[in-house]
């Protein structure tokens, strides 16, 4: 074994074991002698630039200035060190640090604690890591496990993926898995089902069927494709899930679609429209334009600035409908009030107010107002009292009665 051994440069040397470090010139060749398809260095490699190994590689450390490409496994102990230029490896890659200024290919599977890449990383195989630090894109195809990804500009992951730290600063895209927390300044999609803690997104964020995590915030908007099960979701936006929805909470800025069923156990707060094609339930409701749901059930209170369609009647302790609002389909509630103008269908609670030129079908109440300027084109039932102003339009005279039809 020789202690030490220089290549020179434009040449193309054949190697089998190096007792020491092994330094290469520029331009050079190096293939592997004897039965051994590997050129096993037992000190470090030093490449002076676009050096190329057609052999697997095996070292306590590797430096190169320029471009490298290792047409077969490399294995170094301590650090990869590429410096202006990038390596390409046909195989795998086990270091402990890989830094490369410019670009990482990698064909099969890449394992560390730390890569650093100032342009772009690509690997075809898995990829296990403690933490990744990419300039411009990383792509990996295969199972992907790694503690910390910090990408500048895109992130795509084809397999199962394994993150607990998701920082990119344009896009990401995973196939399916955990990602624990995800920041990212652009958009982030997750084809299938995704396990998270945190998620928050500049832009969009499109979910796959069963995702299931903590908190969403997004600036832009948020589409899932199936169920989802959350904690809370703060959309400046618009939210459509696809399923059904089962959560804390609910703010959205814009417009919330559901096709199936919502479930809080806390509050809905919309800017816009809601529309949940089975029952919507929360301890509050508020929708500043419009509420179509099969069913609208509130622990506490229902109020909505435009119109409430329901099948199954809007029901809650307290409702308050909008000035010029409409309402299809019943309210049940303890307290009732219906804004100036506004036009409803039929009312049953225990306390009961019809501001200003309100409009229902049928009122039924143990205390009722009605205000001047109201029609009512059904039936008036009360339990206690009736107040009614002047020029109050009605179908048939009001009735004090016992109970009040359910």
């Amino acid at each position: 074994m020789t202690a030490r051994i220089r290549i020179a440069s434009r040449t193309k040397t054949t190697l089998d074991t190096v007792g020491g470090d092994l330094i290469v010139g520029r331009d050079a060749i190096v293939t592997c002698g004897g039965t051994r398809s590997a050129v096993k260095v037992l000190g470090a490699v030093y490449c002076e630039g676009n050096d190329v190994f057609e052999c697997d590689l095996s070292a306590q450390k590797l430096v190169a200035e320029g471009d490298l490409v290792v047409r077969g496994n490399v294995t170094v102990k301590d650090e990869v060190r590429v410096e202006d230029g990038k390596m390409e490896v046909y195989g795998n890659l086990m270091g402990r640090r890989v830094d490369v200024d410019n670009s990482l290919y990698v064909s099969q599977d890449l394992q560390a604690d730390r890569v650093d890449v100032g342009g772009s990383l690509k690997v075809d195989g898995k990829v296990k890591l403690d933490s990744v630090d990419v300039g411009g894109s990383f792509v990996a195809r295969g199972e992907t496990e790694i503690k910390d990804v910090d990408v500048g500009g895109s992130v795509v992951i084809e397999s199962r993926a394994s993150i607990e730290d998701l920082d990119v600063g344009g896009t990401a895209r995973v196939a399916f898995g955990r990602v624990s927390r995800v920041d990212v300044g652009g958009s982030f999609e997750s084809k299938g089902e995704l396990e998270f803690e945190d998620i928050d997104v500049g832009g969009a964020v499109r979910l796959g069927s069963k995702s299931k995590g903590g908190r969403i915030e997004v600036g832009g908007s948020l589409r899932v494709e199936g169920d989802l099960e959350f904690e809370e979701i703060d959309v400046g936006g618009r939210v459509e899930i696809s399923g059904s929805g089962v959560g804390e909470e609910i703010d959205v800025g814009g417009t919330l679609e559901v096709g199936g069923s919502l479930k809080l156990a806390e509050s809905l707060e919309v800017g816009g429209r809601v529309e949940v094609h089975d029952e919507v339930s929360a301890k509050t409701i508020e929708a500043g334009g419009m509420l179509n749901a099969g069913k609208a059930a509130a622990e506490d209170s229902i109020r909505v600035g435009g119109a409430i369609t329901t099948r199954e009647g809007a029901i809650s302790r307290y409702v308050e409908i909008g000035r010029r609002g409409r309402v299809q389909g019943p309210i049940r509630a303890d307290e009732v009030i219906i804004g100036k103008d506004a036009r409803v269908e039929s009312i049953y609670g225990k306390k009961v107010r019809l501001e200003t030129g309100a409009e229902a079908r049928d009122v039924y109440g143990e205390s009722i107002t009605i205000e001047s300027h109201c029609r009512i084109n059904g039936e008036v039932r009360y339990t206690k009292d009736l107040r009614m102003d002047d020029h109050v339009s009605l179908a048939t005279e009001p009735k004090k009665v016992d109970s009040l039809p359910q």
